[in-house]
């Protein structure tokens, strides 16, 4: 007589066809992850090189040149630039780094439950 707690359904074709799916569905959205993590953060980063232009030619001008003195942190003297533009880069680097953590070092969660429904 078989035991029947014990017994194990015989597994369906159609629950591994549906398992390579979810998994097929994972990994397309991870791929769309990637591609938009590398496109926002090259959109981003244009932004920052188009700041640190601006930055460089207020400063030229407010400065009256060059710094020939180097960085503080007050305006207006001559040729003493102000180093201001270190915190919104600085910024921009971790929001960089920690997008780029969450998009490929972090492990999903089973069952693909790390990602919404569209």
């Amino acid at each position: 007589m078989p035991d029947l707690i014990h017994d194990t359904p015989a597994a369906h074709p159609a629950d591994s066809a549906t398992q390579d799916d979810r998994a097929r569905q994972q990994t397309v959205r991870q791929i769309e992850r990637k591609r938009l993590y590398r496109s926002s953060a090259a959109v981003s980063g244009l932004g920052m090189m188009l700041l640190v232009l601006i930055w460089a030619v207020s400063q030229y001008h407010d400065a009256g040149g060059w710094p020939a003195q180097g960085f503080s942190q007050s305006s207006g003297i001559h040729d003493v630039w102000s180093l201001w533009i270190v915190y919104p880069v600085g910024a921009w680097l971790l929001l960089v780094a920690a997008g780029g953590w969450n998009v490929h070092l972090r492990k999903p969660l089973p069952g693909g439950l790390d990602t919404a429904k569209k």
